[in-house]
């Protein structure tokens, strides 16, 4: 047989079992190393104020809440092979010991719904219940989320529609990347547009703000964390978007980043073009300069006189330029880019000597 642990259930095929009626057998050894003697754990809600995988008391519980833990809705616990702990799901497990799982090797599930240890399945061998609306034989997962996929180059389930849907899996980038978050380009091809976009474009490449499409694939980009939400990209479920630079981050984290900033937060670099933007500065600090220019009246006099000017560098085409001294605005003389940082103080030289090295 299937090593079923104790006699079935007296309570039918949809209610879970009490502390006081969990069989005593290997179910109850190994709920005993994850620290609970409950075999069922639901879902928190938003107003619970609950520790998760918990088990909670039953009398407390509502008719609308699920079986779970706040990562997933399922209706087993995974028993770890490498401690025998049944954990409701890998990360409850990893939160909860001193090593991680390896989701692969795992063999028995528990049933919240009789008690029985037997092995993993979509549907409990004892009792017939669905442990979830999609179960994953490969990767020992439940969950009863409606868009849930495997993808067999990454040989992990992620949730989306499906690979050709709403996802495709780069090979260069070893990935599944999200469809809905715009084309997708791992190379460094060059195309021209206005300066900001970034890259490795040198003066005279082309014309005037020529810059790459993409920064190029940045090796091992998936097997990092999240530079937002710090989450482990490979094994995250969420769908992932690769930026300009090569980097890649959440969909979710990439939309409201970008609500507040415009560069990449690894390397800085501009994650789209931003040429508009920086025309508009030029317009913007050419009037302050006429202003300027106004107020002393004699642009002969002015000319002669000297300039104070900084030392920055564009994050954007990685040169070192010298740029007016301006309190926010220092512009990149190679690709025309106001992505830039300070290098060290301000120096003071004559417009005349510092013409040719400034814009």
């Amino acid at each position: 047989g299937v090593g079923l642990d104790g006699p079935p259930s007296t309570h039918g095929n949809n209610t879970p079992k009490t502390d006081g009626e969990l069989s005593k057998g290997t179910a109850g050894e190994a709920l005993a190393l994850a620290g609970t003697s409950l075999v069922a754990s639901y879902r928190p809600s938003a107003e619970d104020d609950v520790l998760v995988c918990h088990a909670i008391n039953g009398a407390s519980q509502s008719q609308s809440q699920k079986l779970g833990c706040k990562h997933y809705t399922r209706g087993a616990r995974l028993v770890a092979a490498c401690c025998g702990a049944a954990h409701v799901c890998r990360f409850c497990h990893d939160e909860a010991e001193d090593h991680q799982i390896d989701r692969y090797a795992t063999k028995e599930m528990v049933c919240m719904l009789c008690s029985a240890r037997q092995p993993v399945a979509g549907a409990c061998r004892r009792c017939d219940a669905s442990m979830a609306k999609y179960f994953c034989s490969v990767c020992n997962f439940w969950d009863d989320a409606e868009d849930v996929y495997h993808c067999p180059f990454c040989n992990l389930c992620r949730r989306g529609k499906g690979l050709g849907k709403d996802f495709f899996h780069c090979m260069q980038c070893n990935s599944c990347v999200s469809l809905t978050m715009g084309p997708h380009d791992c190379g460094a091809k060059t195309r021209a547009g206005g300066g900001g976009g970034g890259g490795n474009t040198k003066a005279g490449d082309g014309a005037p703000g020529a810059v790459p499409a993409a920064h190029g694939h940045v090796s091992g980009a998936m097997e990092s964390d999240c530079p937002v939400c710090k989450d482990f990209l490979w094994n995250s479920d969420t769908p992932v978007k690769a930026m300009p630079c090569g980097h890649m981050m959440h969909t979710r984290c990439f939309e409201a980043y970008t609500k507040h900033y415009y560069t990449c937060p690894l390397c800085r670099k501009s994650l789209g073009d931003f040429s508009a933007y920086f025309r508009m500065l030029d317009a913007i600090l050419e009037e302050e300069k006429e202003g300027v220019l106004g107020e002393d009246g004699d642009t002969d006099a002015t000319a002669a006189k000297t300039k104070t000017t900084q030392n920055v560098s564009c994050n954007d085409c990685g040169e070192t330029t010298i740029a007016p001294f301006h309190f926010v605005y220092h512009k990149c003389v190679t690709c025309h880019s106001y992505n830039t940082r300070v290098l060290g103080g301000p120096s003071t030289t004559t417009e005349t000597a510092a013409r040719y090295r400034c814009f």
